[in-house]
C-alpha cells in the first residue's frame, strides 16, 4: 500500500470521525432542522507530513453533496463565496498561513500540489458525492490559476472573482515597476491571521518558525530578489491547462487585478469558460448583484446538471462605464456583450500625439517635450490601486473631495494630450498600446500612462493606467496581439534588465490594461504621462523623460473602439 493510500485513508477514517462528532454535539434544533449549517473543522496531512486546517460548512445535516472547495491563505472565515444548500463548502487554509503548518511559498510548486491533494481527499470523503467544485476571489483565485497545470481530480466546474494570470504582471511588477503596496497590504493580510489563530505555536518552535520563515522568505523573494520575470515568477504563473473545467470569470475594469481575468479567459474559453465584468475588488455596481446569480446558475448547470441555459448566455458580459468608476458604481454603467474578448469587430484606432492634442492626423512637424517623473498621487493618477482601497472606504473622502480622484493636478507635473470634444458618442473596450519615442536621463526610470474621461465642465477621470520601466524595452515575440499590422496588446519581456543610456532614444510599447468606457458626445479622450505613483515607490530612478511626438516617427495610442461607435466621425475626420 503506497504511503499516500495511507494519508487518504487515515483522512477518510478522521472525517468520518470528525463529521459524526460534529453531528452529535450539535444542538438538538440544529439535529432537527435540516437548514441549520454545520461547521466541522478537521487538519488534513499532505504527503509530505504537513497539517493544513480544512473547514467544512454543510447546510445540515453533513451528507454526502456537491462541495465547492476554496483555498485561501486569509485564515478562519475566509470563503468568499456562497451558494445554496445543494451544496456544502469546504475552506482549505493554504500551507503556512492561518491555522495551517508548513511554510508559505507564495503560492508557488509545493502549494500547488497541496491543491491536487486535498482535491483528491474531498473526492471520497463522506461530505462529498464525488462532484467538486472551486471557487476563489483573489489570492484564492491565483491559487487555482498557478495549479492549473496539474490534473485536479473531480472537478466539474470553477468560478472565479480576480486573481492574477501571471503574478509578477497583473499584480506584484506590473510592466516591470514594483507594486509596493497591495504587495505589503497582502502579505499583511496572510500574516495577521498566522498570529492571531496561532497561540499554539507559541509552545510549538518548529511551527513558529516555519511561519515566520515563509512569510519573511516569501517579502524577501517577491519584492527584493526577483526584480525580473526568472523561474521564481514563472512557478508563479499560468503554466498551461491539464484540464477541461467550463470556468466563470468575475471582475471589473477598474480592479486591481484586472489583467488577469482577461487573459485567463483568452487561455481557457477552449473549456468553454464565460467572462462577465461585473465588479471585483473595485466595488459592484448598485442594481447589480455582482454576478452572483451568474455563479449560482453556472454551478447549477455544470455541476448539478440543471438545464438553466448559462451557457447559452453570451461568451462575455461588459458592464462599463459612462465617465468614471463613482458613477459607475452608483448604477450609472453600459452593458455590451459578445462572442469573444476582444470583442468581435474591435478595430483600435490610432491617435497622435501633437502640441497638447490627440488627433487623427499626424502632425507634420516633429518636435520633443519634456517633463519631471515627479511622484503622482495614487488617487489621481493609478487607477488599480485607487479602486481597491476605494472599494475599502476611500471613496467616501474622495466623493466629498472630487479633486483627489480626477488627473488635474497631476497633469500639471507632467504631458497631457486630449482630443476635440466628441460629437457622438464611442464605446472603447480591449487593451490599449502606447507608442512613446523617448529618452531618459538615467538608466532606469518608470513610464507613467493614464487614459482618462475629460468631461464638459473640464473634469478628467482616469480610467486605465499603463506602467512600463525603461529597463525594459523589448517584447516576447509572437505574444503581443496584433491587429492589422499593429500591436494593439504588446507583450512585454521583463526576464532581463537592459537599462537605458542617458539620453538614448527608444521606441516603446506601453500596455496600458482593457479600458471598458463610453466616452459620451461632448467628452474627450486624455492621455497624461505623469511620474509614477507613490503606491509604486521605489519605481526607478528620478529622472527628466523627453518623448518624440509628430513626424514620420511620432507617438500614438490605439484605442480600442467597438462595433457601432465611429470615432473618426466623432472626431469630425
Amino acid at each position: 500500500m503506497t504511503a499516500g493510500r495511507n494519508v487518504r485513508m487515515l483522512g477518510a477514517v478522521t472525517s468520518a470521525v470528525a463529521l459524526i462528532a460534529a453531528f452529535l454535539h450539535a444542538s438538538p434544533e440544529a439535529r432537527a432542522d435540516d437548514t441549520a449549517p454545520v461547521v466541522v473543522q478537521q487538519d488534513f496531512t499532505t504527503s509530505d507530513g504537513v497539517a493544513l486546517r480544512t473547514t467544512l460548512t454543510s447546510p445540515g445535516p453533513v451528507a454526502a453533496r456537491p462541495t465547492v472547495v476554496e483555498f485561501s491563505p486569509y485564515g478562519n472565515n475566509s470563503q468568499t463565496f456562497s451558494f445554496d444548500a445543494d451544496y456544502n463548502y469546504l475552506l482549505v487554509q493554504i500551507r503556512g498561513t492561518g491555522s495551517s503548518r508548513g511554510q508559505f511559498d507564495a503560492l508557488g510548486p509545493r502549494t500547488q500540489q497541496d491543491v491536487v491533494e486535498v482535491l483528491d481527499w474531498a473526492c471520497t470523503q463522506p461530505f462529498s458525492d464525488g462532484r467538486l467544485a472551486l471557487a476563489g476571489f483573489s489570492a484564492s483565485a491565483i491559487m487555482l490559476f498557478n495549479s492549473w497545470h496539474l490534473h485536479l481530480p473531480c472537478v466539474k466546474a470553477a468560478v472565479t472573482r480576480s486573481g492574477t494570470h501571471e503574478l509578477y504582471r497583473d499584480l506584484l511588477v506590473p510592466g516591470g515597476i514594483q507594486n509596493l503596496v497591495p504587495g505589503a497590504g497582502v502579505l499583511g493580510l496572510i500574516g495577521a491571521p498566522i498570529v492571531l489563530q496561532g497561540g499554539d505555536r507559541v509552545t510549538d518552535p518548529k511551527a513558529a518558525y516555519d511561519a515566520f520563515a515563509g512569510m519573511f522568505t516569501a517579502g524577501v523573494n517577491a519584492g527584493l530578489a526577483h526584480p525580473s520575470l526568472d523561474q521564481w515568477w514563472r512557478d508563479r504563473g499560468w503554466r498551461g491547462d491539464a484540464n477541461d473545467i467550463p470556468v466563470l470569470l468575475l471582475d471589473g475594469f477598474f480592479d486591481v487585478e484586472s489583467r488577469g481575468a482577461f487573459e485567463a479567459y483568452q487561455a481557457l474559453k477552449g473549456d468553454g469558460a464565460h467572462l462577465l465584468l461585473a465588479g471585483g475588488h473595485d466595488g459592484t455596481p448598485a442594481g447589480t448583484d455582482g454576478g452572483a446569480a451568474e455563479a449560482q446558475a453556472w454551478l447549477d448547470h455544470y455541476v448539478l446538471g440543471t438545464a438553466n441555459g448559462v451557457e447559452s448566455h453570451p461568451r462575455v458580459q461588459l458592464l462599463m462605464s459612462q465617465g468614471d468608476r463613482l458613477r459607475y458604481l452608483q448604477g450609472d454603467f453600459v452593458r455590451r456583450d459578445g462572442a469573444d474578448w476582444p470583442l468581435p469587430g474591435t478595430s483600435w484606432v490610432p491617435l497622435h500625439l501633437g502640441a497638447r492634442t490627440l488627433s487623427l492626423t499626424k502632425p507634420l512637424l516633429a518636435r520633443t517635450q519634456s517633463y519631471a517623473t515627479v511622484p503622482s498621487i495614487p488617487t489621481m493618477t493609478d487607477v488599480p490601486n485607487a479602486a481597491i482601497v476605494g472599494a475599502a472606504g476611500l471613496d467616501m473622502i474622495t466623493g466629498a473631495l472630487p479633486l483627489l480622484t480626477q488627473t488635474l493636478l497631476a497633469d500639471l507635473t507632467g504631458l497631457t494630450y486630449t482630443t476635440r470634444a466628441l460629437s457622438s458618442s464611442v464605446d472603447l473596450a480591449g487593451p490599449v498600446t502606447l507608442e512613446l519615442p523617448l529618452k531618459t536621463s538615467t538608466p532606469n526610470s518608470g513610464i507613467w500612462a493614464v487614459l482618462s474621461d475629460v468631461a464638459p465642465d473640464g473634469s478628467s477621470h482616469p480610467l486605465t493606467v499603463g506602467r512600463l520601466s525603461t529597463s525594459y524595452p523589448g517584447l516576447v515575440p509572437g505574444r503581443s496581439l496584433v491587429q492589422g499590422g499593429d500591436v494593439v496588446q504588446p507583450y512585454g519581456d521583463y526576464s532581463t534588465k537592459q537599462a537605458a543610456k542617458p539620453g538614448q532614444w527608444r521606441t516603446y510599447q506601453v500596455e496600458l490594461w482593457p479600458v471598458g468606457n463610453r466616452f459620451q458626445a461632448g467628452h474627450r479622450i486624455r492621455l497624461s504621462l505623469v511620474g509614477s505613483s507613490l503606491a509604486s515607490l521605489p519605481s526607478g530612478q528620478p529622472a527628466v523623460h523627453t518623448v518624440r511626438v509628430g513626424g514620420p516617427n511620432g507617438a500614438r495610442i490605439l484605442v480600442p473602439v467597438l462595433p457601432g461607435g465611429d470615432l473618426a466621425a466623432a472626431l469630425g475626420g
